[in-house]
Protein backbone atom coordinates (compact mmCIF):
# COMPACT_ATOMS: atom_id res chain seq x y z
CA UNK A 1 0.00 0.00 0.00
CA UNK A 2 1.24 3.36 -1.17
CA UNK A 3 2.07 6.13 1.41
CA UNK A 4 -0.93 8.40 -0.49
CA UNK A 5 -3.40 5.40 0.26
CA UNK A 6 -2.28 5.47 3.80
CA UNK A 7 -3.15 8.81 3.67
CA UNK A 8 -6.27 7.65 2.82
CA UNK A 9 -7.40 5.73 5.17
CA UNK A 10 -5.86 7.65 7.94
CA UNK A 11 -8.61 10.05 6.76
CA UNK A 12 -11.50 7.73 6.36
CA UNK A 13 -15.27 8.24 7.24
CA UNK A 14 -17.35 5.66 7.70
CA UNK A 15 -20.79 7.67 7.79
CA UNK A 16 -19.70 9.70 4.78
CA UNK A 17 -18.49 6.24 2.73
CA UNK A 18 -21.85 5.43 2.88
CA UNK A 19 -23.18 8.66 1.29
CA UNK A 20 -20.38 8.43 -1.47
CA UNK A 21 -22.25 5.29 -2.13
CA UNK A 22 -25.29 6.89 -3.02
CA UNK A 23 -23.93 9.86 -4.50
CA UNK A 24 -21.68 8.05 -6.93
CA UNK A 25 -24.02 4.87 -7.79
CA UNK A 26 -21.64 4.32 -11.05
CA UNK A 27 -18.21 3.19 -9.77
CA UNK A 28 -17.51 -0.15 -9.58
CA UNK A 29 -14.45 0.52 -7.11
CA UNK A 30 -14.77 0.23 -3.35
CA UNK A 31 -15.36 3.43 -1.55
CA UNK A 32 -12.78 4.07 1.77
CA UNK A 33 -14.95 7.08 2.55
CA UNK A 34 -12.72 10.34 2.31
CA UNK A 35 -14.45 13.51 2.12
CA UNK A 36 -13.56 15.51 -1.41
CA UNK A 37 -11.19 18.83 0.06
CA UNK A 38 -9.04 15.96 2.04
CA UNK A 39 -8.34 14.01 -1.09
CA UNK A 40 -7.73 17.62 -2.73
CA UNK A 41 -5.23 18.61 0.15
CA UNK A 42 -3.33 15.20 -0.25
CA UNK A 43 -2.96 15.67 -3.92
CA UNK A 44 -1.75 19.24 -3.04
CA UNK A 45 0.59 18.37 -0.68
CA UNK A 46 2.00 15.44 -2.70
CA UNK A 47 2.49 16.08 -5.89
CA UNK A 48 5.79 18.31 -5.42
CA UNK A 49 7.27 15.08 -4.36
CA UNK A 50 8.68 13.37 -7.41
CA UNK A 51 9.36 10.18 -6.13
CA UNK A 52 6.37 9.93 -4.04
CA UNK A 53 4.27 11.45 -7.58
CA UNK A 54 5.59 8.76 -10.13
CA UNK A 55 5.31 5.93 -7.98
CA UNK A 56 1.60 6.44 -7.29
CA UNK A 57 0.53 7.20 -10.47
CA UNK A 58 2.46 4.47 -12.01
CA UNK A 59 0.67 1.89 -9.38
CA UNK A 60 -2.14 -0.21 -9.35
CA UNK A 61 -5.40 1.44 -7.96
CA UNK A 62 -7.83 -0.50 -5.83
CA UNK A 63 -10.26 2.13 -4.77
CA UNK A 64 -12.19 4.97 -5.73
CA UNK A 65 -10.37 7.43 -3.65
CA UNK A 66 -7.33 6.23 -5.28
CA UNK A 67 -8.61 7.00 -8.68
CA UNK A 68 -9.28 10.52 -7.56
CA UNK A 69 -6.39 11.37 -6.13
CA UNK A 70 -4.54 10.23 -9.52
CA UNK A 71 -6.54 11.98 -11.13
CA UNK A 72 -6.48 15.25 -9.63
CA UNK A 73 -2.88 15.03 -8.95
CA UNK A 74 -2.86 15.06 -12.81
CA UNK A 75 -3.77 18.86 -12.56
CA UNK A 76 -1.72 19.65 -9.71
CA UNK A 77 1.55 18.67 -10.57
CA UNK A 78 3.34 21.57 -12.93
CA UNK A 79 4.36 18.72 -16.26
CA UNK A 80 4.57 20.15 -19.60
CA UNK A 81 1.34 19.34 -21.72
CA UNK A 82 2.52 16.21 -23.37
CA UNK A 83 3.65 14.90 -20.67
CA UNK A 84 0.24 15.51 -18.63
CA UNK A 85 -1.31 14.42 -21.44
CA UNK A 86 0.42 11.37 -21.87
CA UNK A 87 0.08 10.32 -18.10
CA UNK A 88 -4.14 11.25 -18.89
CA UNK A 89 -4.27 8.84 -21.91
CA UNK A 90 -3.01 5.76 -19.81
CA UNK A 91 -5.63 7.18 -16.69
CA UNK A 92 -8.89 7.49 -18.85
CA UNK A 93 -9.69 3.53 -19.45
CA UNK A 94 -10.04 3.40 -15.92
CA UNK A 95 -12.47 6.33 -14.85
CA UNK A 96 -15.74 4.68 -14.54
CA UNK A 97 -17.89 7.49 -12.96
CA UNK A 98 -18.86 11.16 -13.32
CA UNK A 99 -17.21 12.22 -10.16
CA UNK A 100 -13.71 11.32 -10.98
CA UNK A 101 -14.38 12.05 -14.37
CA UNK A 102 -15.49 15.61 -14.01
CA UNK A 103 -13.08 16.17 -10.72
CA UNK A 104 -10.37 15.37 -13.09
CA UNK A 105 -11.31 17.87 -16.37
CA UNK A 106 -12.12 20.89 -14.07
CA UNK A 107 -8.45 20.21 -12.71
CA UNK A 108 -6.55 20.26 -15.53
CA UNK A 109 -5.52 24.10 -15.91
CA UNK A 110 -2.95 23.14 -18.29
CA UNK A 111 -5.58 22.83 -21.18
CA UNK A 112 -5.82 26.61 -21.27
CA UNK A 113 -2.99 27.36 -22.67
CA UNK A 114 -3.34 24.02 -24.86
CA UNK A 115 -6.74 24.77 -26.45
CA UNK A 116 -5.87 23.47 -29.65
CA UNK A 117 -4.50 20.50 -29.09
CA UNK A 118 -6.75 19.86 -26.63
CA UNK A 119 -9.73 19.99 -29.08
CA UNK A 120 -8.32 17.98 -31.36
CA UNK A 121 -8.33 15.22 -28.40
CA UNK A 122 -11.94 15.92 -27.63
CA UNK A 123 -12.62 14.75 -31.22
CA UNK A 124 -10.59 11.64 -30.44
CA UNK A 125 -12.27 10.90 -26.67
CA UNK A 126 -15.60 11.92 -27.96
CA UNK A 127 -16.16 8.63 -30.17
CA UNK A 128 -14.77 6.27 -27.49
CA UNK A 129 -16.29 3.53 -26.64
CA UNK A 130 -15.63 4.14 -23.06
CA UNK A 131 -18.45 6.21 -22.06
CA UNK A 132 -16.72 7.91 -19.16
CA UNK A 133 -14.22 8.81 -21.89
CA UNK A 134 -17.14 9.93 -23.79
CA UNK A 135 -17.88 12.18 -20.94
CA UNK A 136 -14.70 13.40 -20.36
CA UNK A 137 -14.71 15.37 -23.66
CA UNK A 138 -18.02 16.47 -23.56
CA UNK A 139 -17.46 17.96 -19.87
CA UNK A 140 -13.78 19.15 -21.26
CA UNK A 141 -15.95 21.28 -23.75
CA UNK A 142 -17.64 22.48 -20.81
CA UNK A 143 -15.20 23.84 -19.12
CA UNK A 144 -12.75 25.23 -21.71
CA UNK A 145 -14.52 26.03 -24.88
CA UNK A 146 -17.63 27.84 -23.81
CA UNK A 147 -17.47 31.96 -24.08
CA UNK A 148 -15.04 33.32 -25.79
CA UNK A 149 -13.70 30.02 -27.22
CA UNK A 150 -16.93 29.00 -28.29
CA UNK A 151 -17.60 27.70 -32.07
CA UNK A 152 -20.91 25.96 -33.44
CA UNK A 153 -18.24 22.63 -34.13
CA UNK A 154 -18.62 22.81 -29.95
CA UNK A 155 -22.19 21.97 -29.90
CA UNK A 156 -22.30 19.78 -32.87
CA UNK A 157 -19.73 17.68 -30.82
CA UNK A 158 -21.51 17.60 -27.91
CA UNK A 159 -24.45 16.53 -30.19
CA UNK A 160 -22.67 13.80 -31.62
CA UNK A 161 -22.09 12.25 -28.46
CA UNK A 162 -26.12 11.88 -27.81
CA UNK A 163 -26.84 8.04 -26.92
CA UNK A 164 -28.66 5.72 -24.14
CA UNK A 165 -25.63 6.21 -21.41
CA UNK A 166 -27.32 8.43 -18.37
CA UNK A 167 -23.87 10.19 -17.71
CA UNK A 168 -23.20 10.89 -20.74
CA UNK A 169 -26.35 12.72 -21.97
CA UNK A 170 -26.45 14.74 -18.57
CA UNK A 171 -23.27 15.81 -19.61
CA UNK A 172 -24.31 17.14 -22.61
CA UNK A 173 -27.93 18.55 -21.22
CA UNK A 174 -24.91 20.17 -18.33
CA UNK A 175 -23.28 21.74 -21.54
CA UNK A 176 -26.38 23.19 -22.97
CA UNK A 177 -27.20 24.44 -20.45
CA UNK A 178 -24.08 26.48 -19.58
CA UNK A 179 -24.24 27.53 -23.11
CA UNK A 180 -27.81 28.91 -23.43
CA UNK A 181 -25.39 31.13 -19.90
CA UNK A 182 -22.55 32.28 -22.26
CA UNK A 183 -23.39 31.65 -25.89
CA UNK A 184 -27.10 32.04 -25.69
CA UNK A 185 -27.61 33.36 -29.56
CA UNK A 186 -26.17 30.14 -31.00
CA UNK A 187 -27.80 27.76 -28.31
CA UNK A 188 -31.17 28.89 -28.12
CA UNK A 189 -31.27 28.01 -32.05
CA UNK A 190 -31.05 24.28 -30.70
CA UNK A 191 -33.28 24.30 -28.12
CA UNK A 192 -35.93 25.74 -30.79
CA UNK A 193 -35.21 23.20 -33.31
CA UNK A 194 -35.96 20.56 -30.96
CA UNK A 195 -33.35 18.13 -33.13
CA UNK A 196 -31.98 17.03 -29.49
CA UNK A 197 -33.95 13.41 -28.25
CA UNK A 198 -36.30 14.04 -25.98
CA UNK A 199 -34.17 13.55 -22.35
CA UNK A 200 -31.43 15.53 -23.55
CA UNK A 201 -33.56 18.36 -24.53
CA UNK A 202 -35.97 18.47 -21.48
CA UNK A 203 -32.85 17.74 -19.39
CA UNK A 204 -31.20 21.20 -21.04
CA UNK A 205 -34.17 23.77 -20.73
CA UNK A 206 -34.82 21.94 -16.96
CA UNK A 207 -31.29 23.07 -15.73
CA UNK A 208 -31.38 26.11 -17.54
CA UNK A 209 -34.77 27.46 -16.08
CA UNK A 210 -33.05 26.44 -12.53
CA UNK A 211 -30.07 28.41 -13.27
CA UNK A 212 -29.44 32.10 -11.34
CA UNK A 213 -27.84 33.43 -14.51
CA UNK A 214 -30.81 32.75 -17.23
CA UNK A 215 -33.64 35.97 -16.56
CA UNK A 216 -37.21 35.01 -15.88
CA UNK A 217 -38.42 36.15 -19.03
CA UNK A 218 -35.92 33.36 -20.62
CA UNK A 219 -36.47 30.84 -18.64
CA UNK A 220 -40.15 31.40 -19.61
CA UNK A 221 -39.55 31.73 -23.21
CA UNK A 222 -37.59 27.85 -23.14
CA UNK A 223 -40.22 25.96 -21.11
CA UNK A 224 -42.17 26.80 -24.46
CA UNK A 225 -39.80 24.02 -26.40
CA UNK A 226 -40.13 21.06 -23.76
CA UNK A 227 -40.82 18.11 -25.90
Amino acid sequence: MSILTDLLFNNQDVKYREFSKKLIPDTKYPIIGVRAPIIKNIAKSNVSRDEIFYEFINDKHLYYEEYLLHGLSLGYKKLDFDETLSHLVRFLPYIDNWAICDSTVSGLKIFKKNLPKVFEKVKVWIKSDNPYTVRFAIVTLLNYFLGENFSEEVLNLAFSACCEHYYINMAIAWLISVALVKNYPNTVKLIESKTLPKFVQNKSIQKAVESFRISTDVKEYLKTFKV
